[in-house]
């Protein structure tokens, strides 16, 4: 088993390309504009599948073999997807049981991306078998340096509470609890409010209640909500490996300052390597110190290996609320600085900007306006640096210092009934971050379990959630002569958010 997109010569540099959405007469002049931009690695058909299985059963694969012909022919290598990051309009059509359902009883419409319920067995089914597809077909394509499983996992639909759902956390805490209902009701401390529970069945998802909801429960339903998206890449994985040994297997995360809804601690075992999208926070005059965290905390995800950054934006984004265009230089800047932290390679979104949909607004390596523009030319220029930069594959970040970071703390945390809702995990984590960066300290970013026996410094920022074993980690830390320090707000619960 590989751990890096094989065959890809120096940094890896590129974006995703979406051809589909163009007429194909384009797309010899997109792999010419790629090698003048010097592009390496393309990730090709993340949100394809209406165009691949065009109708239950039926695939249509001869548009993607001519476009990674052509790839191949310009040496240019591929991150090829599965395609199921949006189920395409027949499926939901024709299996309505397939799109999630918010707290409140609502069911999605289909009309966007995402659309799916992660306890699905049709679309796990649905999904599964496309995956089986493109690797029976593409196992051997001299093109194909690595899989790219669905696209950020639990962006829009982080959590589904159908009925379904409802079964599959049963089965969950059951397993969490070793069938212990009484392990579950102290857990919870459901004596508060008359909770108790005395049948699993009357054991539901955290839906809409008329106040505050029961903390453990949250939690764990967090906690599973993360462990059953993790089930469906897992699923899509496996199938991979087993078709295709010697490609590495890779899903997007989204590490940073927009998402903090996975575990992403768990996901990064069950990657062949990791990789993150990023993008600045336009209105922040201090957004590469931001920058710097997300790549210092993916860096640490990947265990202080290569890591690669999937995604970023060569100017303006669409989504924020005021999207502001990128200063002359800082494309280049911030790509370089996710390779400064660990990265071995960058890549946009996307290649081409788009006429029409959601995203048309969004910047790309190659705007509306096409190559004769500053966006391009910096493009360029980047890419001329990055075969320069050649030599730095495979280099390793050496760290004076450690912070420790935890998902599932900043979970327990932001939930409601707190002293305070303005709390904000993220940017308590970053307010201490920005003052280690300021004063020119390098940290490695660990979990709370990790060993900090060869940092001289760790810094412990508003870990809110803090188990026995967590605690006695840091106390044989200190005893063995480290220095650490944790700030407000830290070890005010275990690890089931009761307060210690």
């Amino acid at each position: 088993m590989t751990g890096w997109p094989k065959r890809v010569p120096g940094l890896c540099w590129g974006a995703d390309y979406n051809p589909e959405q163009w007429p194909e007469q384009v797309w010899a002049q997109d792999l010419a504009l790629m090698r003048e931009a010097g592009v390496n690695l393309v990730s090709v058909g993340i949100f394809s599948w209406a165009l691949l299985e065009v109708e239950e059963g039926r695939y249509e694969f001869g548009w993607l073999d001519r476009v990674l012909d052509l790839l191949h022919e310009g040496g240019i290598r591929v991150d090829l997807a599965t395609a199921t990051a949006s189920p395409p309009p027949w499926l939901t059509h024709r299996y309505p049981e397939v799109l999630p359902v918010r707290e409140d009883g609502v069911r999605f419409s289909h009309g966007s991306r995402q659309e799916y319920c992660p306890n699905s067995p049709v679309y796990r089914e649905k999904s599964v078998a496309l995956a089986e597809k493109l690797a029976l077909r593409y196992a051997e394509h001299p093109a194909l340096a690595a899989w790219h499983v669905n696209n950020e996992y639990g962006c829009h639909v982080r959590r589904c509470y159908c009925q379904r759902c409802a079964e599959a956390f049963r089965e969950w805490l059951k397993a969490r609890y070793s069938k212990d209902l009484a392990a579950l009701n102290e857990a919870w401390g459901t004596a508060f409010w008359s909770q108790h529970y005395s049948d699993w069945a009357l054991v539901q998802p955290p839906r809409v209640t008329p106040t505050y909801g029961n903390p453990g429960q949250l939690l764990d339903f967090d906690r599973f909500g993360s462990d059953t998206l993790l089930e469906l890449f897992v699923a899509e994985r496996d199938v991979l490996r087993a078709i295709t040994p010697d490609v590495p297997v890779t899903t997007n995360f989204m590490a940073g300052w927009t998402f903090g809804a996975l575990d992403y601690w768990s996901w990064a075992r069950e990657v062949d390597f990791v990789s993150n999208d990023h993008y600045t926070r336009a209105e922040d005059e201090q957004r590469h110190v931001e920058l710097a965290l997300s790549a210092d905390l993916v860096r640490g995800l990947a265990g202080g290996k290569p890591w690669l950054l999937m995604e970023h934006s060569t100017s303006a984004v669409n989504w924020q609320p005021r999207n502001r265009a990128k200063q002359p230089g800082e494309l280049a800047r911030n790509s370089l600085s996710h390779v400064a932290r660990g990265a071995d390679g960058t890549l946009f979104f996307q290649w081409r900007a788009s006429r029409a949909g959601a995203e048309r607004y969004h910047s790309a390596m190659l705007p509306h306006a096409g190559s004769d523009t500053r966006v391009f030319r910096e493009v360029c220029e980047l890419g001329a640096a990055y075969r320069r930069c050649a030599e730095l594959v495979g280099s390793t970040v050496d760290a004076q210092a450690a912070l420790v970071f935890d998902f599932q703390a900043g979970w327990a945390a932001e939930q409601p009934a707190h002293p305070t809702q303005d709390f904000r995990y993220h940017e308590a984590v970053l307010g201490v971050y920005r003052a280690l960066w300021q004063a020119g300290i390098t940290v490695d970013v660990v979990p709370p379990s990790a060993d900090l026996g060869r940092y001289p410094l760790v810094v412990v920022p508003a870990l809110y959630l803090v188990s026995d074993e967590n605690a006695r980690s840091f106390d044989q830390y200190v005893a063995a002569g480290g220095h650490l320090l944790m700030t407000w707000f830290s070890g005010i619960t275990d690890e089931h958010a009761r307060v210690r």
